[in-house]
């Protein structure tokens, strides 16, 4: 390629002149092409340690003028056909141009100026995300992709030096991290390393330091370790290591394939040799954990964060943090966690102006809301920089009731209709205009939270619960009037206070929708609700049958869910969700969740809660496999075996975690804990998060050690375990009790003491309180590798048991087929755009028919492993193969018809090969052009030959052999010998007719069985 010309010294001892002229040079590097002994040796393993582009490109032309020492590369070459090319290009095109030239100077200048505008018209036609990447980088994507022979669309997200350990010897090489691979390259004195692992084979990934391998990052497959050490900062090298393990993961898991975001924001700055790819999962990265800090949805992207004081009027002074400003939003968060955090959506911003500066008060902006509440935020870097983002952003923002805008020193946004930040708790809108369209008008709906349509004619309690109740509202009032009330309220230490001391019934909706992050989500989508329950009633699905199968099961002792008022706000809600997100639908668990949300909200705040929960707070919890409760299960065993030691164990032996904690995570206790008490979980769930589900479990675990130690089987752990949730008791609830189903069942003549909910969760923080969100999500990416890969690895054994017995292929050759046919279909996930994902996989399918290939695909594999290659007929009989495989003709074939193509390739005997073969020269394995250029040899061997007649295979005759005996008979007066010529062409004829009889539909006489729920 042509390069941009470049000073070099010509005294060079690693290069060898192969040819030359009176202005240019031709070089080969020492060690490459013919010979090289040991320098060409030493000068190779140079090249790979120093990381030179002499490896990737051995060749080079040089501009050489007069006498000069100064030299000027302009071109180089992976391969002598390339650079001849160049070479044979400057001859014809400048050498009589530069012979008119005077002086070196000017054809120097000559020179370069025509190779520079040659670059640049080659840089037109490249891609603007191969345009940001720079020069050194994409010269090692060059490099990556001549090494590991990977094809253009795989890309290079970085490379790094450092050490592969091989036997306890380590090799010093380059690292190269794609999308989907990990590749490795060495070469040291002749002995070349090569090693390639896609991401979707990692099983285990650790940043670990032993005596034997100092600092080092072990990659695990199923079959072994690799270790790698020596980098220059191995902390940065192991995050996106986690990044591109994650993207396969969820590529095993939704089978999506990694797609650039295109909406994140530019940086301001390239870094050289980072690439683009690079920078944009760094961005994706700072999203992920801003979006988790702040419980914000999906489709927030970070603009960026600065260093900042924000000014407390609760407390008086001024708090350390970070500011964030995104598309949407404008966060607060200090250094000293839990001291404050704060959310201003651009939505309920009014104002924002500079205010003026002072020694005491550097650089400050004022931010005013629509709820009359003023932020001050100071010692900010560029402040002027930071207003006009806002204001760009501001200017964005939907609102119909917001009139123009205008910016000078401040800016200001009048806001004439502002809406209330808190949830509505009266009768309208899109939840009660809708309910009215599917049901009958005397139908009674929910339109209040069900606990406060079924208390509101119970008598006002002045005993000494209803007092405790009145005193947490007052000091609820109190809170709100000192931190504010709604999305705009300080979050400090004493809002988690106020929350583990239970929150009032009364404001439990509106609390529980304000720190999910649901009312933002509720607010920016007016009337969402009432379309999708528009949209969804009415429909049947595999989803509405096995909601209205768990309709009655919800929550079932409480009256609230014994009419018909419950049951149908229950319905709407779940078949809301199941219509939104198809590929969770509804999974159990979800009823019991979602009946205890519609206790205390609306029918659309309960929706949008459920959306919180599904996808964001609990992620992958409600899919098909539920694969996020088992990721947290091991999280679960893990912090057991690290705070419990000796109990782990002893569980571990009765085999207990695994059964207990699934039902645990999936309902949040709701399942196992009597209503009243569980609920006070979930008020500190939507708080914290997950890490108050995982505190509680180990503060059971705990409580229970010394039974649970003396336990010699699994079944009477889970008896003491069930029985002692059974009586964990909220003494201070208002509402009447409701009757736990589990504990009346097992209660036994000697119930055990009753547990006060509230010491239990002050237990629980006391002891496990140090559990750290981080933390917990690192342990998440370690485990659902695991998971994944054990999902993964018991797929294959299903399909493998499941196709054994159709097919002659041994146990270990179904599952590397299978493992090969897998790697093929994600490959395509990400190499092949024009086709998507979600058209080759249906996870509603038996996992033997969901991964499919197209023709281009199963022409590679049929060239690797088919036994019928035949040079270069080998595509057309591939091509005819797959179309006969292929029989609901969707371009696409399953793994049950690629092993019945091969299956009959390898292991049938000689009828059924040729019976395999026949058919591939039949409809429809011929294509349209095949067919016609078949039916003329086949009426050019019939003119010629009288004994073909009935032979037109393409057509076969149906003849009986009642007929033909007949026909036998009238030529009796024939010889012996022809007698025995015409029975041999019978024969041959009985066999074409019996296979070209089997190409014909046959008629179903046995009823299909209805597919199974996977």
């Amino acid at each position: 390629m042509w390069l941009t010309p470049e000073e070099v010294s010509l005294a060079s001892p690693l290069w060898v002149e192969e040819r030359g002229n009176p202005f240019f040079i031709l070089q080969r590097r020492k060690g490459h092409g013919r010979g090289g002994g040991f320098t060409g040796l030493l000068v190779g393993t140079l090249d790979v340690v120093l990381d030179s582009s002499a490896r990737v490109a051995p060749y080079r032309i040089l501009l050489q003028t007069g006498d000069s020492q100064i030299y000027w590369s302009i071109a180089s070459g992976s391969c002598r056909k390339e650079i001849t090319a160049h070479w044979e290009w400057l001859e014809t095109n400048l050498l009589q141009t530069l012979s008119i030239f005077d002086n070196d100077e000017d054809i120097t200048t000559f020179v370069k100026g025509k190779i520079s505008g040659i670059i640049a018209e080659e840089n037109k036609s490249k891609q603007a995300q191969e345009e940001e990447d720079s020069g050194k980088f994409r010269e090692a994507e060059l490099k990556m992709r001549k090494l590991f022979g990977m094809p253009e669309e795989e890309k290079l997200v970085n490379y790094y030096s450092c050490s592969y350990w091989r036997s306890r010897v380590p090799r010093q090489g380059w690292l190269y991290l794609t999308v989907n691979h990990l590749c490795f390259y060495s070469f040291l004195l002749g002995k070349e390393v090569t090693l390639v692992i896609q991401w979707t084979d990692v099983t285990q990934l650790e940043k670990n330091a032993t005596l034997l391998f100092p600092e080092s990052v072990c990659v695990s497959t199923r079959n072994t370790e690799h270790f790698f050490s020596m980098f220059l900062n191995i902390n940065d090298t192991f995050k996106l290591m986690e990044q591109l393990a994650n993207i396969a993961m969820r590529q095993l898991l939704d089978n999506e394939g990694f797609t650039a975001d295109r909406l994140l924001p530019k940086p301001s700055k390239i870094l050289k040799n980072v690439s683009a790819l690079k920078r944009d999962l760094d961005a994706r990265a700072k999203n992920e954990r801003y979006r988790a800090l702040f419980r914000l949805t999906q489709d927030e992207r970070l603009d960026g964060h600065t260093d900042c004081t924000l000014w407390t009027p609760f407390a008086k002074m001024h708090v350390v943090g970070q500011l964030f400003v995104s598309n949407n939003y404008i966060c607060f968060a200090s250094r000293e966690e839990d001291l404050c955090h704060l959310i201003i959506p651009l939505r309920e911003v009014s104002i924002v102006e500079k205010a003026d500066s002072s020694s005491v008060l550097p650089c400050p902006v004022s931010i005013s809301t629509k709820n009359k509440m003023t932020f001050l935020f100071a010692n900010l870097k560029d402040r002027d920089f930071l207003v006009q983002r806002i204001s760009d952003f501001l200017q964005r923002t939907p609102d119909r009731m917001w009139s123009d805008t205008s910016l000078s020193h401040q800016l200001s946004l009048p806001g004439q209709s502002a809406s209330s930040s808190l949830p509505s708790s009266s009768p309208g809108g899109a939840d009660s205009s809708q309910g009215k369209c599917h049901y009958h008008p005397n139908l009674p709906t929910a339109m209040q939270g069900l606990l406060h349509i079924y208390q509101r004619d119970a008598p006002e309690d002045l005993g000494p619960k209803a007092t405790k109740e009145k005193m947490k509202e007052e000091s609820w009032n109190i809170h709100f009037f000192e931190f504010g009330r709604g999305v705009c309220m300080y979050r400090t230490a004493k809002t988690r206070e106020l929350v583990l001391n239970g929150i009032p019934e009364s404001l439990r909706g509106e609390l529980w929708l304000l720190f999910s992050g649901a009312q933002n989500e509720m607010a920016t989508h007016p009337g969402y609700y009432g379309d999708l329950v528009e949209q969804a009633m009415g429909r049947c699905s595999l989803a509405t049958e096995e909601i209205e199968r768990d309709l009655h099961r919800s929550m079932p002792e409480h009256r609230a869910f014994q009419n018909e008022m419950g049951i149908a706000a229950l319905r709407r809600v779940l078949t809301a969700y199941a219509h939104r997100n198809p590929g969770i639908g509804y999974c159990q668990a979800m009823n019991i969740v979602t009946s205890v949300l519609l206790l205390y909200c609306t029918e659309e705040e309960a929706f949008w809660l459920l959306v919180a929960l599904c996808e964001r707070m609990l992620p992958d919890y409600y899919n098909t496999r539920v694969v996020g409760a088992l990721v947290d299960q091991g999280v679960f065993e893990e912090l057991t075996r690290a705070c419990l030691p000796l109990l782990y164990e002893h569980m571990q032996e009765l085999g207990v975690i695994s059964t207990i904690s699934l039902s645990w995570f999936l309902t949040l206790f709701l399942s196992v804990m009597p209503f009243d008490s569980a609920v006070l979980l979930v008020d500190c769930f939507f708080y914290e998060g997950i890490k108050v589900i995982f505190q509680v479990a180990l503060a059971v675990l705990h409580d229970n050690m010394d039974a649970l130690l003396g336990c010699s089987d699994e079944g009477e752990a889970m008896t003491i375990l069930g029985r002692y949730l059974d009586n964990v008791v909220n003494k201070q609830t208002v509402s009447p009790p409701t009757p736990h189903l589990h504990a009346l069942l097992t209660s036994g003549d000697d119930p055990p003491p009753e547990i006060d909910v509230f010491e239990l969760i002050k237990s629980s923080y006391e002891r496990f309180g140090s559990l750290r969100s981080d933390v917990i999500e690192q342990m998440r990416f370690k485990q659902r590798l695991k998971v994944i890969q054990s999902l993964e690895d018991t797929a294959k054994r299903s399909v493998v048991r499941a196709i054994m017995t159709e097919s002659a292929f041994s146990i270990e050759e179904l599952e590397e087929l299978y493992c090969l046919f897998k790697a093929k279909h994600i490959m395509s996930c990400y190499w092949e755009a024009s086709s998507t994902a979600a058209e080759r996989h249906d996870p509603s399918l038996p996992y033997l028919e969901q991964y499919r290939i197209h023709l281009g695909q199963f022409s590679q594999l049929f060239g690797a492993l088919g036994p019928w290659v035949c040079g270069v007929h080998t595509p057309t009989l591939a091509a005819r193969l797959f179309r006969l495989l292929d029989q609901n003709k969707d371009g696409l074939i399953n793994f049950k018809e690629f092993v019945t193509g091969l299956s009959g390739m390898y292991h049938g005997d000689m009828t059924e090969k040729l019976k395999l073969f026949y058919k591939l020269h039949l409809p429809p394995a011929l294509c349209p052009e095949e067919a016609e250029s078949a039916l003329e040899a086949t009426h050019f061997f019939t003119e010629e030959s009288p004994l073909l007649s009935h032979l037109d295979f393409l057509v076969p005759q149906e003849v009986s052999s009642g007929e033909e005996n007949k026909d036998g008979g009238d030529g009796g007066g024939d010889g012996d010998g022809e007698e025995k010529k015409e029975e041999k062409v019978k024969d041959y004829r009985y066999y074409l007719r019996m296979w070209a009889k089997e190409k014909e539909p046959k008629k179903e006489t046995i009823k299909d069985l209805p597919k199974m729920n996977q």
